[in-house]
């Protein structure tokens, strides 16, 4: 995961509020649809526990393979500037 999406990742995990607005957003929705298509969700779940218990690993891979998906790298990039806002 590159620098921008960590920090990402970490304003999220302190800010719930914006974590909510995001989610919200159509940005949001897509993202949620990209990490939850190949499997309804079952990969997120399971990435999203292990990372609870301080293991982010999983989490990891998930957005990776967003970004590598076509428009993926697009997306996180837009909700970083969102973000960033």
């Amino acid at each position: 995961m590159d620098e921008n999406t960590t920090r990402l990742v970490e304003q999220l995990k302190s800010n719930p509020a914006m974590l909510q607005s995001l989610m919200r957003s159509r940005d949001g929705q897509a993202l949620m649809q990209m990490l939850t298509q190949s499997d309804r969700g079952a990969g997120l779940q399971h990435a999203a526990q292990s990372a609870a218990r301080g293991n982010p690993v999983e989490m990891v891979k998930l957005v990776n393979q967003v970004m590598q998906s076509p428009g993926g790298a697009e997306l996180v990039e837009r909700i970083n500037k969102a973000i960033q806002k």
